[in-house]
């Protein structure tokens, strides 16, 4: 589970985690520089705490996962029903992107920041209000979901302003260990507390705003004046922050140099994210396992993989592009049929891990291969547009996880 649509309000620098040794990666403006960019060898102001705020949001992915069956039995619908609560987050992830970048965005990270949490909080509130029913529930999944769309964003913003990538490597390890993490403590959340704590897990943001919430007003000044700089160097006026209207460019995808490695992405994210669902069920199913030892295990495995998969970025321009896509092909199908099918719970931990590594993997490798070509001014809505597929594969995966398991059984 590696870093997701967070750059798409961000403008692309050296600091875009895996993809920035792209050589055709945009390079920011030297007036933007001199407002934004930190001192050499040191991170970005606030960029400890902006990790430990996508880490919160991002638990809240995978979460619920091995709380489904508990939460299935008192709504009353089979499990694969209950997946939805999964599925939703996706579909909040997906729409809340580009609406708070859009809107609040536009005016700094630190009004995304408290956009982002007054929608988790408003979620969080819907989620734990509603009756047992898993239509009110999903509605203030999918709430929780924009807004932490929104936390992300601004977190990304934050580190963005350190031009070595050393914050923004630091933030992007953060949003996979709470994507991975998530399972374990959605877990003990759910047996301490009761299931619905197991969706609200985006609260534990809430707890950071203090320490972020200074850091995000700083790097919005900077922008601010960075941008006024460019402005008054190049002699151009308008709007110095993206409108709405631009932040998905979709006619991209009339572009088969874009389409295919986002294509590729979106079935990247949608393996790992049915093996979100999927893996800790099979694990439970061989072993008997209760909860936390299962989350326990199959936390630990993908955040490995999610570890591991800088070696695959460094080796990848060895490698060629070719190879590189035909390997995450590979290893994604052979994650998902290790996982499905294999009897042995090492293989499918096995399988989680190596799903875990092609995905955090080919985020990076396809952004660089996505964006080339490109000129400088437009691979910043690219690289939104292609990140898009990662919530969209949050939002498929267990969807098509559930329905296989309601039609085909494969998952057990």
């Amino acid at each position: 589970m590696s870093a997701f649509p967070a750059r798409l309000a961000a403008r692309p620098t050296a600091a875009l985690g895996p993809a920035a040794r792209n050589p055709t990666a945009p390079r920011p403006h030297a007036a933007h520089d001199r407002g934004a960019a930190t001192a050499p060898g040191r991170r970005a102001p606030g960029s400890t705490a902006a990790a430990l705020l996508i880490a919160a949001a991002a638990s809240g992915i995978s979460g619920p996962s091995l709380a489904l069956p508990t939460a299935a039995h008192a709504l009353g619908v089979p499990t694969a029903s209950a997946a939805w609560l999964m599925t939703a987050y996706g579909l909040g992830l997906l729409a809340g992107t580009p609406l708070l970048s859009g809107t609040a965005g536009r005016r700094g990270p630190a009004a995304l920041v408290r956009a982002g949490a007054a929608l988790v909080a408003l979620g969080a509130a819907i989620v734990l209000a509603s009756p047992s029913a898993l239509l009110p529930l999903a509605a203030g999944r999918a709430v929780e979901a924009a807004g932490a769309a929104g936390l992300t964003v601004a977190a990304f913003r934050i580190a963005g302003r350190d031009r070595t990538g050393r914050s923004t490597g630091l933030v992007a390890i953060g949003n996979a260990a709470g994507g991975t993490l998530g399972l374990f403590v959605g877990a003990g959340a759910a047996q301490l507390l009761g299931w619905r704590a197991a969706l609200v897990m985006p609260l534990l943001a809430l707890a950071v705003l203090p320490a972020v919430l200074r850091p995000a007003e700083q790097a919005g000044r900077a922008g601010e004046s960075g941008q006024a700089g460019q402005a008054g160097e190049t002699g151009q006026a308008g709007s110095p922050r993206p409108r709405f209207r631009d932040a998905l460019p979709l006619g991209l995808l009339r572009r088969p140099g874009f389409r295919r490695p986002a294509l590729l992405m979106l079935a990247l994210a949608t393996v790992n994210f049915a093996l979100v669902y999927g893996a800790p069920r099979r694990v439970t199913a061989l072993t008997g396992w209760g909860p936390l030892p299962t989350g326990a295990a199959v936390a630990s495995v993908a955040l490995a993989g999610a570890l591991l998969s800088w070696q695959l970025v460094r080796l990848a321009p060895a490698l060629g592009t070719a190879r590189v896509r035909v390997l995450l092909a590979t290893g994604s199908t052979a994650a998902a049929a290790a996982a499905a099918f294999a009897p042995w719970p090492p293989v499918v931990l096995l399988g989680s891990a190596l799903s875990s590594l092609v995905t955090a993997g080919g985020q990076g490798v396809l952004t660089g291969s996505a964006v080339g070509g490109l000129a400088p001014e437009r691979q910043g809505g690219a690289i939104g547009l292609f990140n898009l597929a990662f919530p969209a594969g949050v939002a498929a995966g267990p969807a098509l996880a559930g329905f296989a398991d309601q039609t085909v059984q494969f998952l057990y």
